[in-house]
């Protein structure tokens, strides 16, 4: 595709997430998928992720918190690199998740701070 919304967006993908997600993510891709890619590649990387509003480290704090209310422990992993990606330090991110368990409730991170441990601390995992 060659919109300039999805053009947009697949560059802002690649800056917060990294080539080698997004090559993965797109090598998956099928003709099942190609539409719902291109729409949110479209609408949450090209427009919204790239409005001037906010910088991107403040879209990866709020991401992050989202993503702990909905339990979306898949795309919590991906955008805590994008976050770390983006200037938001390990402290940051625990005090984010910390912040989760009073408004989202402790089983929504209690599942956060496993996916956390995960990818911030993977020599722990055994």
């Amino acid at each position: 595709m060659t919109d300039e919304r999805f053009q947009r967006g697949m560059e802002m993908r690649r800056r917060v997430l990294g080539d080698e997600q997004v090559d993965r993510a797109e090598a998956a891709r099928s003709e099942l998928t190609d539409d719902f890619v291109e729409y949110f590649v479209s609408a949450a990387w090209g427009d919204v992720w790239t409005r001037p509003g906010l910088d991107l480290r403040t879209r990866s704090c709020i991401t992050v918190a989202m993503l702990v209310a909905l339990n979306r422990p898949a795309e919590l992993r991906l955008h805590l690199l994008g976050a770390l990606r983006n200037g938001v330090t390990r402290a940051e991110l625990k005090e984010i998740l910390l912040q989760t368990a009073v408004y989202c409730g402790v089983p929504a991170a209690n599942d956060a701070y496993r996916v956390a441990q995960e990818v911030l601390h993977p020599e722990k995992m055994s």
